[in-house]
């Protein structure tokens, strides 16, 4: 096992949903993309999308048998963030806890740091 630091953690609900995700495609998958872009009042937005090959320049996390594969435009945004899977009454996705964001807008959908 590395000593590396991982730059992103998933809790197991995280773990169980992606596994679910990929399962679900239908296609061949490298794993989940994790990157971030331009959106929201707060200036950036957490992007997930299916991976179907690993670049050169991705940095790859691997908990449990499943890859996440983090753009390497992104990294610098959510080092140390922890990705979870939540289920409530009125909604359910993926949540980023992040311990180098500054600021949130309201409506949760963007962050800066």
């Amino acid at each position: 096992m590395s000593s590396r630091f991982a730059p992103i953690t998933l809790t197991d609900a995280a773990v169980d949903h992606v596994s679910q995700l990929l399962a679900q495609r239908g296609k061949p998958s490298a794993g989940i993309r994790v990157g971030v872009r331009s959106k929201g009042c707060s200036g950036l937005s957490y992007t997930l999308e299916y991976a179907d090959e690993v670049t050169d320049f991705d940095e790859v996390v691997e908990h449990n048998g499943v890859k996440i594969l983090i753009d390497p435009k992104a990294i610098m945004f959510i080092l140390g963030t922890q990705m979870d899977y939540v289920q409530g009454d009125l909604e359910e996705g993926f949540v980023f806890s992040n311990p180098n964001e500054k600021a949130r807008c309201g409506c949760g959908e963007s962050f800066h740091v």
